[in-house]
């Protein structure tokens, strides 16, 4: 007699006078192989398989399933059929149509997706993307992924788009206002909650401080900038989807610039004194990297390419930044980063030592480069002395004064009346 098996969508042969569950070998194709041929269709079905037979079928499984005796490998088969049942059903729903390859909503920038092996959850609906016979698409700024039939349903814009018109933190700790403020509706979607979770539960967002439907807040966790600035606390916290990806996008932004936030942070926190003064060491060392033809060769520089702010000034910082002071891992890898600029300049190549300076105070002494612990650097003209000879010293700095009595030479030189 012919079966009609939905896994493959055609009718096949089978026997089933001698068929029997047992002499079924171990890589068997999935199928029910019940005595009961609950799925057998007349031959004039012999193409059929709409939707209405699909959810009959699944209504004949699942009563076979409660049916059968628990863990057997007959209930196990059928759990198998069922799956198979229910994903031609979702296939004849969601049918492999021509859909474009970019769509632009909400500022997102949607590609369609190619891979069919990775399972995703979609962002709009929380059900999972099966990307074998689902179309879905993926926001290329902020990862936004969602069913192709869920396209027209968002109401998140992109974040990519809020990262590059805003790009500053909330600096309040966890701003609440309260449910009434939102009139009792999810921020995002404006689906109603409460704190009951009756009809929905209200998830409050760390971060913003305003709260959420389950849809919108996945109980995702992360570091909240503001709790780092004011009480060094990296611990992560709940936030919303949206808060989710708008951090994960800023995390490595050097926009916090801490001396105008909490400047009495460097005060209490000596890791953060440590970072700024290695920080100032590397500035001081830029200009002998950048004029020096074998560091250009090397590309020393580079070894920050990651912080790139680090060799453009002394105060900003990324909330990346302050995670790895925190956690030991900046001040490690930023020591190491500078005893290798230091030893290029100091030791390794003539040209940046021939730029050094001798303390003209005491006239002894190695020679000095301004980023030395023991040395101390004139605000005016940058020359460099020994720190204790330079704050021993009453008179002003001897470059300094040189330059004066040059420009006073030449001032007295212009100022003298042409002789006829």
């Amino acid at each position: 007699m012919f079966v009609f098996d939905y896994t493959f969508g055609s009718y096949v042969q089978t026997a089933s006078s001698q068929y029997e569950p047992e002499s079924r070998c171990a890589d068997r194709v999935m199928d029910l192989g019940l005595e009961e041929d609950h799925f057998s269709r007349p031959e004039g079905l012999f193409l059929a398989s709409d939707a209405e037979q699909l959810k009959q079928a699944i209504e004949e499984c699942k009563r076979m399933i409660q049916d059968l005796p628990e863990q057997s490998e007959k209930q196990k088969d059928a759990v198998v059929k069922l799956i198979h049942l229910r994903l031609k059903l979702q296939e004849l729903k969601d049918p492999e149509e021509d859909e474009p390859n970019i769509r632009c909503l909400l500022e997102h920038r949607f590609y369609k997706e190619k891979s069919k092996s990775v399972k995703q959850t979609c962002d709009k609906c929380n059900a999972i993307i099966w990307g074998l016979i689902q179309t879905w698409y993926t926001c290329t700024g902020c990862y936004y992924r969602c069913h192709s039939k869920c396209l027209n349903l968002i109401s998140r814009q992109c974040v990519r788009s809020k990262v590059s018109h805003q790009s500053e933190y909330e600096l309040n700790i966890c701003p609440e206002r309260g449910l009434d403020s939102q009139d009792y509706r999810c921020f995002e979607c404006r689906a109603p909650i409460s704190l009951r979770g009756i009809p929905s539960e209200a998830r409050q967002c760390d971060y913003t401080g305003q709260y959420y439907c389950s849809n919108c807040h996945w109980n995702d966790t992360a570091v909240i900038p503001a709790r780092v600035i004011h009480n060094w606390d990296i611990e992560p916290r709940k936030v919303c989807r949206s808060s989710t990806r708008f951090l994960a996008l800023m995390v490595w932004r050097p926009v916090l610039k801490l001396r105008e936030v909490n400047p009495l942070l460097f005060n209490y926190v000596e890791e953060l004194v440590e970072i700024r003064k290695l920080r100032q060491d590397i500035l001081l060392m830029k200009p002998y990297l950048l004029t020096c033809k074998e560091a250009l060769e090397a590309r020393l520089l580079l070894q920050l390419q990651d912080r790139q702010h680090f060799v453009e000034n002394d105060d900003m910082y990324s909330l990346q930044d302050l995670i790895d002071t925190k956690c030991g891992r900046l001040s490690s890898s930023l020591t190491e980063i500078h005893t290798t600029f230091a030893k290029h300049i100091k030791l390794d190549c003539e040209r940046c030592q021939a730029k050094g300076f001798v303390c003209e105070l005491c006239k002894e002494g190695d020679i000095l480069f301004p980023f030395d612990s023991h040395t101390s650097v004139c605000s005016d003209c940058s020359a460099v002395f020994h720190r204790d000879c330079y704050y021993d010293n009453s008179t002003t700095c001897p470059r300094c004064e040189r330059m004066s009595v040059r420009k006073r030479s030449l001032f007295r030189e212009d100022s003298q009346p042409e002789k006829d």
